[in-house]
């Protein structure tokens, strides 16, 4: 079947193929799920770089 005797060489494209598949629905399924939140720290560090980009 199309000139691909060992089981093995299969067994690598189906598992291929799953794991892309699986991917695709999980990244579908997670795209949403942001838990982004803000934290001081992070307001403190964009306040510095803006002041270091700012002198440049």
């Amino acid at each position: 079947m199309l000139g691909i005797n060992d089981p093995m060489i299969w067994l690598a494209y189906v598992m291929c193929l799953l794991v892309t598949a699986f991917s695709v629905g999980y990244g579908l399924v997670r795209r949403n799920r942001g838990g982004d939140e803000i934290t001081p720290e992070d307001r403190a560090w964009a306040r510095k770089e803006k002041k270091v980009e700012d002198e440049i």
